[in-house]
């Protein structure tokens, strides 16, 4: 994979929006039996959503941002497909989401890391800040914070 021909934008057509739902869902809900359209809830449309596409369109990471208030975002919903993990897609995803939330005010980002991907996001220069919520009774999170 050529990092560098990804193109980061949001989803464009209703094809792209079922490839972006559908990566959310096998990564981050389908694993703990979780229905299709457990990976959505209510800030869908409020919020900015980011893919990574390849040249042919394919996915191959997706990330949503949303306003906390005027100074703070969140990162939610962050999954890269697990073959193409660990080769810096989803640091690159992480980049261009925080770059949009700066040039849309935001001072802070604020985001709820899985225990298990806690280290990426303080490689990419997160700080733990609390112990978070515990997803499907097994999964522990942490709320890391960075400023930008």
């Amino acid at each position: 994979m050529n990092l560098s021909s990804l193109m980061f934008r949001p989803p464009l057509s209703g094809t792209e929006w079922q490839q972006y739902y559908d990566l959310r869902w096998r990564v981050l809900r389908m694993p703990w039996n979780q229905a299709p359209g457990s990976e959505k809830d209510e800030l869908e449309e409020s919020s900015f959503h980011l893919a990574a596409f390849d040249s042919n369109n394919i996915i191959y990471a997706v990330g949503r941002l949303n306003k906390i208030d005027n100074e703070i975002a969140q990162i939610r919903y962050m999954a890269v497909e697990p073959k193409q993990q660990r080769i810096g897609i989803g640091a690159l995803l992480l980049k261009n989401l925080e770059e949009h939330a700066r040039l849309n005010g935001a001072k802070c980002i604020s985001l709820n890391a899985r225990d298990d991907y806690l280290e990426f996001y303080i490689k990419n220069g997160y700080q733990a800040n609390r112990k978070g919520h515990t997803l499907f009774e097994t999964i522990t999170h942490t709320v890391a914070i960075k400023n930008i």
